[in-house]
């Protein structure tokens, strides 16, 4: 096969020199050694290089600073190809009658383990990280990585690997059979040479001993093959609904049992293009940087954060119990903060119960509980946070209470104390002006389970320091979520356009559509759960009071809808009362469908005089999304958000969103603005007030400009 062998720029990221009988080969392309067309370019030629030289009798591959090949180059994301394609120059380097060795250290993923599978021997050292992630971008490995990873070990191991995204560390590798050999020290360079010197040795310099993975007899029983094949299939069907590269995967697994090496290559590349032309695709690569994106707050970059080795937590209950977990397991000390000995107690309970559950499903040792609960402490005296160095509130949603609280900090807590609220709703900047160090007050908004749920609103007072915010985004990085910087308003990001597309829903529900319809529509959509199953889960009191706190400030001539006050007014809060939206008998999670419930809306469209007319799926999540989007941008428009990729982060890590779709902003940007404008101002003739067109989606569309350009101008 005839491959572009240009040869590479004085400034190559690929460099070869021979040491003894091996040539070495270095990828140096910082940060992270990506296979730009220039690392590809270089490897082709340094193979070419070692084939025509005599004197080289064994290739060794290694990378430069903290990384062998960390995958693709993103910078190469949606432009043109350019030659040499990374499977060619892979071909060239698995057909080579010298053996290559690929010595791996850091971070060996996606195209980087293909560069590795295509080396005829691999040897990895600690620390290593190996995976084919590429189904996390609604890709799959595109460079023969579906044909040669079960080939090596195993379709039922290639498939989890590929399917979960999931990387691997240096003995679990060497137990799959993906790599030969784990080095006894950690100096990949030296590793690597005497793993090549010891094969020099063991073989004919007359028959050089060369291993091609691509003839690996990893799925030699075929019926043990084909029986993980299925089984991959029905669960990836299951689990992964909606989504398009998870199945291609399976099918190019199944190439590799059913093909030749060249006919499944060919089929792995026709899957490929076909991911890569997906829709699906473009909004997994645009969740992927917006994750790296929201991470780049203003005041990160103009303050250091303060120091944070001990925090106090004030409340145990499930959410702060869940903040303890988050935080203990980041290896900080926690004291917990409650009224008395047997809330603290219960608080106490609360985060052992967590352990206990990951003990009982097998993801955590026994013993290594009490080294953790080791580190936790309790007190009902403010004063045992004297020397802490961030203190997070979490207890009830009342102002009144919430400043009782922060006064006592003022109280206790030491010069330079971060002292944040879990606040969802409330007016943070009335927390900070309430006592006497408001630079010091910011909200860190977690979401239930705190220690599960990666989204984090950092939530910004006007008062506040810089580097309290630097710290708080510090904090997030430690505790392994996603932080989003929020302005302060009701309900920050999240919550407030919750509100608005909840409000959407229940005008759908009210006018027709049943509650049950519109959670399927929204599933269908790809949301894990409908509106009315979320509440159920929630639990239906607390929304019920957010509703009665907001009453005096609604506006007379706003439309509200009734039927989730009357299901409260008969105590049905839903899973924990064993009826909301739906019935829950004997403590089911899942819900059935409720005719009394049915019965309650229908008397409330009597009530309301509304003639109930019959909606489809489409017209509804029409309607949903409409109502998302629009406040959406009216939080951007607000600056409450920096950017709409604040907004659709928040949305996929706080409230299901689906990954593939980027976020409501993205997929605004995918069905075209102007068409979001045109149901909005469609929806309007019925209900002006409530479909009020955002300032900054009439502004977008009348310069024919979408979100996306305003995420790269911010």
């Amino acid at each position: 096969m005839a491959i572009d062998t240009t040869a590479p720029a004085a400034s190559s990221p690929v460099t070869h020199e021979l040491r003894g009988k091996v040539l070495l080969i270095t990828v140096d392309n910082p940060p992270v050694n990506a296979l730009s067309v220039d690392v590809r370019r270089g490897l082709a030629a340094a193979i070419e290089h070692a084939e025509a030289n005599p004197a080289v009798q064994a290739v060794l591959i290694v990378g430069a600073g903290r990384n062998f090949i960390a995958g693709a180059d993103i910078r190469e994301f949606g432009k043109p190809p350019q030659p040499p394609a990374l499977p060619d120059v892979l071909h060239r380097m698995e057909t080579s009658h010298k053996p290559v060795i690929a010595a791996i250290h850091g971070a060996a993923l996606g195209g980087g383990l293909e560069v590795a599978l295509a080396a005829h021997y691999r040897l990895a050292v600690a620390g290593a990280k190996l995976g084919l992630p590429e189904v996390n971008l609604g890709l799959l490995p595109g460079a023969g990585g579906t044909q040669r990873t079960p080939r090596l070990i195993g379709a039922e191991a290639a498939l989890s690997l590929m399917l979960s995204g999931r990387h691997v560390g240096a003995q679990e590798a060497l137990k799959l059979g993906l790599v030969d050999r784990v080095g006894a020290s950690d100096d990949v360079l030296a590793e690597g040479l005497a793993y090549a010197q010891e094969l020099l040795a063991n073989q004919s310099s007359a028959h050089p001993h060369v291993r091609r993975t691509r003839d690996a007899q990893g799925m030699a029983d075929r019926a043990a093959a084909q029986a993980a094949i299925d089984a991959a299939r029905a669960e990836t069907a299951k689990k992964s609904r909606g989504l398009f590269s998870p199945l291609k995967i399976v099918d190019c697994v199944q190439a590799a049992l059913d093909e030749s090496f060249e006919e499944g290559l060919r089929f792995e590349r026709k899957q490929f293009l076909a991911c890569l032309e997906s829709p699906q695709r473009a909004g997994l690569v645009h969740a992927f940087f917006a994750e790296r994106e929201v991470q780049k707050a203003p005041e990160t970059k103009s303050a250091a954060p303060r120091a944070i080795d001990t925090v106090g937590v004030i409340g145990g209950g499930t959410m702060g119990a869940g903040i303890a977990v988050a935080v203990l397991d980041a290896g900080l000390p926690v004291t917990m903060i409650e009224r008395d000995e047997a809330a603290l107690a219960r608080g106490r309970a609360h985060v052992e119960k967590v352990y206990d559950g990951l003990i009982a499903k097998g993801r955590m040792k026994p013993e290594a509980k009490a080294p953790i609960l080791a580190r936790f402490n309790g007190s009902t005296s403010y004063d045992a946070l004297a020397s802490a160095d961030l203190v997070i509130e979490a207890v009830f949603e009342d102002m009144a209470v919430k400043q009782a609280v922060f006064a006592e900090l003022d109280r206790v807590c030491k010069p330079g104390a971060v002292l944040a609220t879990n606040t969802s709703y409330l007016d943070i900047d009335a927390i900070a002006a309430s006592i006497k160090r408001a630079q010091d007050v910011v909200g860190l908004h977690f979401f239930s389970p705190a220690n599960i749920m990666k989204l984090l609103e950092v939530v910004v007072p006007k008062a506040v320091s810089a580097d309290v915010v630097a710290t708080a985004f510090e904090l997030a990085k430690k505790l392994r979520k996603v932080p989003v910087r929020a302005g302060v308003c009701d309900g920050f990001i999240g919550n407030r356009m919750l509100a608005v597309y909840r409000t959407a829903a229940d005008h759908l529900m009210e006018d027709g559509a049943s509650p049950y319809q519109i959670d399927q529509a929204v599933r269908e959509f790809g949301f894990p759960m409908g509106p009315y199953q979320v509440v159920d889960l929630a639990g239906g009191d607390i929304g019920w009071a957010t509703r009665k706190r907001r009453a005096a400030t609604r506006d007379p001539k706003a439309r509200y809808v009734q039927i989730a006050d009357r299901l409260c007014e008969r105590g049905w809060f839903g899973q924990k009362t064993g009826r909301g939206f739906y019935l829950y008998p004997e403590g089911a999670r899942a819900g059935t469908p409720d005719p009394e419930v049915e019965v309650i809306i229908a008397a409330e469209r009597e009530r309301a005089g509304i003639t109930p007319r019959t909606f489809t799926n489409e017209e509804i999540i029409r309607r949903y999304m409409a109502a998302m989007i629009n406040e959406g941008a009216n939080v951007v428009h607000e600056k409450i958000a920096l950017r709409p990729l604040d907004v659709d982060v928040t949305l996929m890590y706080g409230y299901g969103f689906p990954r593939y779709r980027g976020g409501p902003m993205k997929y605004a940007d995918s069905v075209g603005l102007a068409n979001v404008l045109a149901d909005i101002r469609e929806f309007a003739k019925e209900d002006p007030l409530f479909w009020r067109p955002s300032p900054l989606i009439v502004e977008l569309v009348e310069r024919g400009a979408d979100f996306a350009s305003l995420n790269q101008a911010a």
